[in-house]
């Protein structure tokens, strides 16, 4: 699959998603486009036609405000059909502006309060360990949401279980909802906390595929260790008025920003 033309689309999809609902954080899913274009296109073992196989790799998106690239991404490979995509954020749909497991096909859990989808998705891994199983757990982090305690206790117990088996990704865009992270609270030095903590660390540039494909396969893997991928993005990458702002995190495009923002992803190579 091109994953180049997925991101692509899943931008579309996103922009047209967002702006019909009038839901936000397009900012937050534009960063985030290329990484989850390469795990659907790329990376995870998958089966739209069987979601539910015991063998699958499980996938959770834990900053789930940007909910509607992962429900773009299920649709793009075939889990529903992407006409259902028009329903999203209007009243009576199953696909809620935080992405929801709720009758969707192919999301592991819900999320949106920020801190849960890495504690879940170790609790997965271990589990998975216990069992002898082989499948990986790929958890999809936002930068800010690393202010919660809850994933450093998670951190903690991944490392001392040796959960091999557990894949974090975190979309490294440095903007959070109203300020940068350093503002907020600052996050560096980011690569030494993780590593002090006992994981593998990989940094890779988020809207590089080749980069992202290199950071997400087994030879960057180390025994007994966990995996942390930080992902450098940009947020609201792919439209030019949209970049390093944090005016987008909320800000949903209309009128001439709509049409500005289109013509943009769709004539983007």
């Amino acid at each position: 699959m091109d994953t180049k033309e997925l991101a692509r689309r899943l931008r579309i999809h996103v922009l047209n998603m967002t702006s019909r609902g009038g839901s936000s954080h397009v900012g937050s899913a534009f960063s985030m486009a290329d990484i989850i274009a390469v795990l659907y296109g790329s990376v995870l073992n998958v089966d739209p036609a069987n979601p539910s196989c015991p063998k699958r790799d499980r996938f959770i998106l834990s900053k789930g405000h940007a909910g509607a690239m992962v429900y773009a991404a299920l649709a793009e490979t075939g889990f529903f059909p992407v006409e259902k995509l028009e329903t999203h954020y209007q009243d009576g749909s199953d696909l809620s502006g935080h992405v929801s497991h709720k009758g969707i096909p192919g999301v592991e859990l819900s999320t949106g309060s920020l801190g849960h989808g890495l504690p879940v998705g170790t609790g997965m891994a271990m589990a998975a360990k216990l069992r002898g199983d082989t499948h990986r757990v790929v958890v999809l982090m936002g930068d800010g949401e690393c202010d919660e305690g809850s994933n450093w206790e998670a951190i903690l117990f991944a490392a001392h279980h040796q959960l091999d088996n557990l894949v974090v990704i975190v979309d490294y865009n440095k903007i959070q909802s109203l300020a940068s992270t350093a503002e907020t609270l600052a996050l560096e030095p980011f690569t030494d906390k993780w590593q002090s903590f006992g994981w593998n660390v990989v940094e890779a540039q988020g809207h590089d595929h080749d980069s992202l494909l290199e950071s997400l396969s087994p030879s960057a893997a180390q025994p007994n260790q966990p995996t942390c991928v930080i992902a450098h993005t940009i947020k609201g990458r792919g439209v030019s008025f949209m970049e390093n702002s944090v005016l987008w995190h909320y800000r949903t495009a209309r009128g001439e920003e709509f049409a500005a923002a289109l013509e943009e992803l769709e004539g983007a190579a």
